[in-house]
């Protein structure tokens, strides 16, 4: 940051400078670190420390540079476009001057540096599409929102490469975001922080009352509470606002019915699977108990194909009485023109119900009635668990209220599989009240599929 001869330029550019809240973290980057783990309030300022970041690493060394938010969709209004009220410039204009760009793609949203180096903004949720492109460094922002498969994805590659990961947000809940900060916190590889608006001295303490009172005039006080809570004092334990099951998950915590959850050969399991074509496709597997619907087990992938998911069944010792498919499994599957559910057949998943299409509202409302009566095993669940907790309903920033529908993110296909799973065991309870049992063929093998 010393001053520059002529026909050079200082970078950061346009004068920037860290927060002194801030220079602990650039210090640790500036230094060689390479595992960044920031969990900070609102404003802090944390994409333009990210920014700023990669602006002095892309022209060190030569590479690829990721900006990841956690939907595509948004990467554009967040990140791209986004004016810095200040100075009234666009951020990356400001973090990448001209001077150091030798060619620039708005509609990509990706730049290339003068030095060969490229910069692109991309969404978590599809971070599967980049295959072939390797980074050497990656910001993940409101990495608590993200897709966390999209680090078991990156982080292969940064490991073998020596590149930099850069996690920043704000908590959403105890997720993988908590589990993160739990894991790293002690590490000495990883510089871990949480920082608090009561303590950075970023506002004063009139603006944060303020922020504390419009928060409750917006949102009513135990929401508005739990906003501020989370958005500026950075706590994981404020309820996600909007989320459709957030208190029947807490309930489940409480009572101690997320823990371990055995599986039980002697009973058979049901699935019940969201068919992902551009998103993941999830499998929920669980077993009835009398009332009690122990779910064991949760399968998730993306960017394979239905052999894969049946060999993760296949390989399971499980015996399975009856697989839920959605509506739209009579689609068929991109490349082949095969129908989805004629492909799992000719693999051998049967039998299969496909469910008719039905409401959003009543899925939700049978997940709602199905949970109390629910275990889940918490560590082959992990990742299931947190997206039920997260998900949310979709929210109005012009009109300031929440959608009466669900925000689709990585965590609705975990979900949607889920609902599934509800729709199908209460029609079939349904059903079992009005019409006799069927008989039970035996089974083809240890792990084969069980037929009626």
């Amino acid at each position: 940051m010393s001053g520059a001869r002529e026909g050079e330029i200082i970078l950061p550019a346009h004068g920037w400078r860290p927060r002194a809240a801030q220079w602990e973290a650039w210090d640790y980057l500036q230094q060689g670190g390479t595992r960044l783990n920031l969990i900070a309030h609102r404003r802090f300022g944390k994409d333009d420390l990210a920014l700023n970041w990669t602006s002095v690493s892309a022209m060190q060394r030569v590479g690829n540079y990721w900006h990841m938010l956690p939907e595509a969709a948004q990467a554009r209004k967040a990140i791209w476009t986004a004016v810095n009220p200040h100075t009234g410039r666009r951020r990356v204009d400001e973090a990448f001057p001209p001077e150091i760009r030798a060619r620039t793609l708005e509609r990509d949203m990706f730049i290339e540096f003068i030095n060969g180096s490229t910069w692109q903004v991309l969404g978590s949720d599809n971070y599967n599409s980049l295959v072939g492109a390797t980074p050497v460094g990656v910001v993940f922002s409101e990495w608590a929102l993200a897709n966390p498969s999209a680090w078991g994805y990156v982080e292969p590659m940064l490991s073998e490469n020596g590149g930099w990961a850069l996690f920043i947000t704000t908590p959403r809940g105890r997720n993988h975001a908590w589990r993160m900060f739990q894991a790293t916190r002690a590490d000495p590889a990883w510089f871990t922080a949480v920082l608090r608006a009561s303590e950075t001295g970023i506002f004063t303490a009139a603006q944060l009352e303020a922020s504390r009172a419009a928060a409750v005039a917006l949102y009513g006080e135990e929401e508005g509470l739990a906003k501020f809570e989370q958005e500026y004092e950075c706590s994981f334990d404020a309820q996600i606002l909007g989320a459709y099951y957030g208190r029947l998950m807490r309930d489940l915590h409480a009572q101690g019915r997320i823990g371990d959850v055995p599986h039980n050969p002697a009973l058979p399991c049901v699935t019940a699977w969201d068919l992902g074509i551009g998103d993941s496709t999830v499998i929920w597997i669980a077993q009835q108990v009398g009332p009690e619907v122990r779910v064991i087990d949760c399968i998730a992938g993306s960017g394979v194909g239905m052999d894969w998911y049946v060999r993760e069944l296949e390989k399971r010792p499980y015996i399975y009485r009856q697989h839920l498919l959605p509506h739209d499994a009579g689609n068929s599957e991109l490349g082949t023109g095969e129908r989805r559910i004629d492909t799992l057949r000719r693999l051998g998943v049967r039998p299969v119900r496909v469910l008719p299409r039905g409401q959003v509202d009543d899925g939700i409302q049978a997940v709602r009635n199905l949970l109390p009566r629910c275990r889940f095993d918490r560590a082959r669940c992990e990742r299931g668990i947190d997206a039920l907790e997260q998900y949310r309903r979709s929210y109005d920033d012009l009109n300031k209220r929440y959608r009466d529908r669900p925000l689709h993110d990585w965590a609705s296909d975990y979900a949607d599989a889920f609902r599934y799973l509800a729709v199908g065991l209460r029609d079939r309870e349904s059903d079992a009240r009005t019409r006799p049992q069927p008989r039970v063929s035996p089974l083809a093998g240890p792990n084969g599929w069980q037929a009626f």
